[in-house]
C-alpha cells in the first residue's frame, strides 16, 4: 500500500476545528524529571569466574603434578657459604621487587632484566624475583626465557645466588635472586 502525501487543510476546516475545540490555554513549560541514577558497576563476570574455579579444579583436564615438572634453577657464586643458598631456597629472604617476563621475546626480556637489576642495585634492593614462566608454550628447544634468565644471572658479577622460587611464588616458573649488598 502506497502512502499518499497529506492533503492540505483548507481554511474552512481550520475554522470549523477551532470553533469545535474552543479556546485553548497554553501550558507553562515543565522541567523534565531528573534522570534516575545509574547503578553502581558490579563485577558479575568476575564473580561467575571465581565461582566456577572450585568445579574446574575438581574436573581438571590436565595432570596437576605436571605443572611443577621442570628443572629447578640453582646457583651460588664461589666464595659464599652453601647455607646462603639453602636459606634462599627456603624462602628466608624477603623479595623486595619483581619483574614478569611473560609475553616478551628473548631480546626484550634480556633488556628488561638488565634494566631491572640496574634499578634494583640503584635502590639498594638485595632480593628480587624474576618471573620467566615455565615455557609450556615453548617449542622443542625448551623454555627460552628460563634458559636466558639462567645464563644471564650466572654471568653477572652482582648476583650472589639464585634459586627457583617456592611453589606459592611461581615455582620453577620464577627465580629468586640475591644481589650483592
Amino acid at each position: 500500500m502506497k502512502h499518499r502525501p497529506p492533503t492540505p487543510v483548507s481554511e474552512d476546516d481550520t475554522r470549523l476545528f477551532r470553533e469545535a475545540i474552543g479556546d485553548v490555554k497554553a501550558f507553562d513549560p515543565v522541567e523534565p524529571a531528573p534522570a534516575a541514577p545509574k547503578p553502581e558497576p558490579h563485577p558479575y563476570m568476575l564473580e561467575a569466574d571465581e565461582a566456577a574455579v572450585p568445579g574446574e579444579l575438581l574436573d581438571m583436564a590436565f595432570d596437576p603434578t605436571l605443572i611443577e615438572v621442570g628443572e629447578e634453577l640453582s646457583y651460588l657464586r664461589d666464595g659464599y657459604p652453601p647455607k646462603l643458598l639453602r636459606q634462599l631456597k627456603r624462602g628466608q629472604y624477603s623479595v623486595q621487587d619483581e619483574i614478569d617476563l611473560h609475553q616478551m621475546n628473548a631480546a626484550t626480556a634480556q633488556a628488561c632484566i638488565v634494566d631491572f637489576l640496574a634499578e634494583a642495585k640503584h635502590q639498594g634492593i638485595r632480593c628480587v624475583r624474576i618471573v620467566h614462566g615455565k615455557g609450556l608454550r615453548s617449542r622443542a628447544a625448551g623454555p627460552v626465557l628460563k634458559a636466558l634468565t639462567d645464563r644471564m644471572l650466572r654471568r653477572r658479577d652482582d648476583v650472589v645466588a639464585f634459586a627457583s622460587a617456592r611453589p606459592m611464588q611461581g615455582g620453577t616458573g620464577a627465580v629468586v635472586v640475591l644481589l650483592k649488598g
